[in-house]
């Protein structure tokens, strides 16, 4: 495959047949996937032939090969027109995201309690493949609630404050969720997970603010240097796997009626007008809202610790998922047109004056969150006007290695020692856990972060450094 450099942040990959758009992606040399070992510009190109795209298949500077859809893939689809929605295009984690709270806790005064909140924080955080979460769910209608209502449910629950929904993506619950669209196998794994962070890439980090590039912008993000934070990363658990195995499942069986062929399997689809269209966007949204609920019910155990340990409450600076297939308007051609924007592994990056922000951060954009490998920096972002991708910008730092290659890598070398050598702080993970998970099988997520700032799909605002790590 050829890719023709269109400027410092911008490869084009040209269309040729079956495509119906180009593909591009916005990276520099060194970011680019490795030919061969990573066939993720192959998907690029692959998602270029679904019926109704427009403008281009984008993939993000942290692209890797993915499930239909590459990691880091943005793709938009014109409804009036027969654009699909594609259960690939949103991957099995539906709405994993990211949320930062900040302390009022300075770094300074950490080393006194680092120790103890790290120790709070290890039992407080359920984890691991299987069951354990904070909230115990009683019944069928109860998950159908948090279904739902998100976030919205588990604060008037008592699982939080008001102010949390305004700082959440769609105010905490997206309002199409239809919990019947949701098979029983679905239900089964969802019920007793609601608060819980996982396996694989997901994690609780206590960090600090190390360096503010945009003082005006951290402040009304409620960010100052030396300032304690947590991070939560997670999603829809078992629940939402199960969703998108039931729909690629369903979507594969109708689209020879909807007389629509693709280039692999995994990116089976159906029109968003659909029988099967609607019924999928609704089991999402379902499980979506699920995510929300979970990380709402993650922030309430840390901040019981906190509370105890630091004599400091949590405030939440923004909550956004990375996982997700929306239905936007966006000014095109002379006009506004209602499209499908899948983002896997990509962030909505509003820009200032966006009327989905809340009033507080009308002014500035919308805080991005993109977090690094176990023990490296993460950075947080502003969303700017212009962005050449529906809004859209990378979720993370962007493997490399597979879990395997990296555990094979790691052999020999002792990760947890290596990280708290560094002064971080590692509860609850095991040697092959963190192994998966070392730095080095990540991008570096420095060059990622400024390849997404280059390419003008955000601007840099803060950059966080890891202290302590709660992992699966």
């Amino acid at each position: 495959m050829e890719l023709v450099q269109e400027s410092p942040y911008r490869f084009r990959i040209d269309r040729e047949a079956p495509m119906r758009v180009p593909g591009v992606v916005f990276a520099v040399p060194e970011l680019l996937p490795e030919v061969g070992a990573d066939r993720s510009l192959d998907q690029v190109a692959n998602v270029a032939t679904l019926p109704g795209i427009v403008e281009a298949s984008y993939a993000m500077p942290d692209v890797h090969w993915g499930y239909g859809f590459p990691i880091g893939g943005v793709a938009a689809t014109d409804v009036a027109a027969g654009g699909v929605v594609s259960p690939g295009g949103v991957g099995f984690d539906i709405s994993c995201g990211v949320r930062l709270l900040t302390a009022e806790l300075d770094r300074a005064e950490l080393p006194r309690v680092i120790e103890a909140l790290m120790d709070g924080l290890d039992p407080a955080i359920p984890r691991g493949m299987g069951r354990g979460a904070v909230w115990q769910l009683a019944d069928r209608a109860e998950l159908d609630a948090v279904l739902r209502g998100g976030s919205r449910y588990a604060v008037e629950r008592g699982h939080g404050v008001p102010r949390d929904l305004a700082r959440c993506e769609d105010d905490g619950a997206v309002t199409d969720a239809d919990p019947a669209q949701v098979g029983e196998r679905a239900v089964q794994r969802g019920q007793g997970q609601v608060g819980s962070l996982g396996s694989g890439n997901h994690f609780l980090e206590v960090q600090a603010v190390e360096e503010v590039y945009d003082e005006p912008v951290a402040a009304a993000f409620g960010l100052r240097p030396g300032q304690v934070c947590v991070m939560i990363h997670c999603g829809s658990r078992g629940l939402g796997h199960q969703i998108c195995t039931d729909y690629v499942r369903i979507m594969e069986g109708v689209m020879p009626r909807h007389g629509i062929e693709v280039p692999d399997r995994q990116l089976a689809c159906a029109p968003v007008d659909s029988p099967e269209g609607r019924a999928y966007l609704g089991a999402m949204a379902a499980a979506a809202n699920y995510a929300r609920a979970n990380r709402q019910l993650l922030t309430e155990a840390a901040r019981r610790v906190f509370t105890r340990v630091a004599g400091t409450d949590l405030d939440l600076v923004y909550d956004v998922s990375h996982n997700l297939a929306k239905i936007e308007e966006h000014e095109r051609d002379g006009g506004t047109r209602r499209l499908c924007v899948h983002r896997k592994g990509a962030t909505r990056a509003l820009p200032p004056d966006h009327p989905d922000l809340p009033a507080d951060l009308r002014d500035v954009g919308q805080p991005v969150l993109i977090p690094g490998s176990m023990g490296t920096s993460s950075y947080v972002l502003t969303g700017v006007a212009g962005n050449p991708a529906f809004a859209s910008t990378c979720h993370g730092a962007g493997r490399t290695r597979s879990r395997g290659e990296a555990t094979r890598a790691a052999r020999g070398q002792d990760v947890r020692r290596d990280l708290a050598a560094r002064g971080v702080a590692v509860r609850g993970a095991s040697r092959k856990g963190l192994a998966e998970e070392m730095p080095d099988a990540y991008k570096d997520v420095s060059a990622v972060v400024e390849a997404a700032s280059g390419a003008g799909l955000c601007r840099l605002v803060a950059r966080l450094t890891s202290l302590g790590v709660v992992k699966g």
